[in-house]
């Protein structure tokens, strides 16, 4: 009976495959390239449209979970607010901006509807509870892929280290430039609040050789 049951199938995908792929009688191959094309362009449309509706604030915020916590953290940071009037929303620091990287995080990000089905931080406490472990993986994918999202406004190319202070240009021309460390290296908690740091890590610290420099410079500041 299995046997018979399967070459039943086998048959009846044969004839599914003949019945497709049997040359048009009706219908010319230029009409049929031509459509091809279109609904290629319709799916490709659509797709780009759904993607993009995805990567904006409005999105992110839609949910209690981002609205009622890292958002509101946001809204009392200068990536929100600032004398030249220009704010970086949750994509610009969460997606990047290359087309193929912007795939690769958006599906690294498709685990989160798990968390939100299951409601992970579903409350205040939960999302507390949870705080270290969700920086701690943010701070380790920025540190993999080298900040790439914080470059998506900051270029170590253009800054203009005389408009600096003489420690953030002294610690960005020794170690940004030379690629030795990241931004998120030093620069964790700029955007929303920091989680409990008891006992954790730093990453990095200020080299002996260099803390009688940037003390100096802090007293000239």
């Amino acid at each position: 009976m299995p046997n018979t049951l399967a070459s039943h199938s086998w048959q009846s995908l044969v004839r599914l495959w003949g019945i497709i792929s049997r040359p048009s009688v009706h219908l010319s191959l230029g009409f049929l390239t031509l459509g091809g094309f279109l609904c290629g362009v319709i799916f490709w449309g659509a797709f780009n449209t759904a993607l993009e509706a995805t990567n904006t604030e409005q999105f992110c915020i839609s949910c209690h979970e981002m609205r009622d916590n890292v958002y509101q953290e946001l809204s009392h940071t200068v990536h929100f607010s600032n004398r030249s009037g220009v704010r970086a929303t949750c994509p610009d620091c969460h997606v990047p901006h290359k087309w193929t990287d912007k795939i690769a995080r958006k599906m690294q990000a498709s685990k989160e509807v798990w968390g939100k089905v299951f409601g992970t931080i579903s409350t205040r406490q939960k999302f507390l509870d949870k705080r270290l472990d969700l920086a701690e993986h943010e701070w380790a994918r920025l540190k993999a892929n080298d900040s790439l999202e914080c470059r998506n406004c900051h270029s170590a190319v253009a800054m203009d280290f005389t408009k600096q202070t003489p420690r953030a240009a002294a610690i960005h021309a020794r170690y940004l430039i030379t690629g030795q460390r990241t931004c998120i290296d030093c620069h964790k908690g700029i955007a929303h609040l920091l989680p409990d740091m008891t006992g954790v890590d730093p990453a990095w610290k200020v080299p002996p050789e260099l803390q009688g420099e940037i003390n100096a410079s802090d007293r000239r500041d």
